[in-house]
C-alpha cells in the first residue's frame, strides 16, 4: 500500500496501517452479512425538510476589496502562474 501512495512510511508504520487496514475490510465484511433487503436506501437517517434556504441577492465585497488581498492580479482578475501547457 505505501508502495502504490509512494508514501514513505517506516516498516512500523506499514505494519501499523496493514492491520488497521485489515481490521476495516473485516469490518466490511461484518456488515455485508446484515440482511437489508426489507430497507430501503436513504441518505439521511432522519427526515430533512427544508434545509436549503432560498437564494437572496445581497451586498458582498467589492472587486476592489477582493483583489487587496491577490498577490497578483492583472485587469480586474487574479493571476496565478500556469501549471499545465
Amino acid at each position: 500500500m505505501a508502495r502504490l501512495t509512494r508514501l514513505g512510511l517506516s516498516e512500523e508504520e506499514v505494519e501499523r496501517c496493514s492491520l488497521q487496514l485489515s481490521n476495516i475490510l473485516d469490518n466490511f465484511d461484518i456488515l455485508r452479512q446484515v440482511d437489508t433487503s426489507g430497507v430501503s436506501p436513504a441518505t439521511h437517517i432522519i427526515p430533512q425538510q427544508g434545509v436549503l434556504r432560498d437564494d437572496v441577492v445581497v451586498d458582498s465585497c467589492s472587486l476592489a476589496e477582493v483583489l487587496s488581498n491577490a498577490p497578483s492580479q492583472e485587469d480586474g482578475c487574479f493571476t496565478v502562474q500556469a501549471i499545465l501547457e
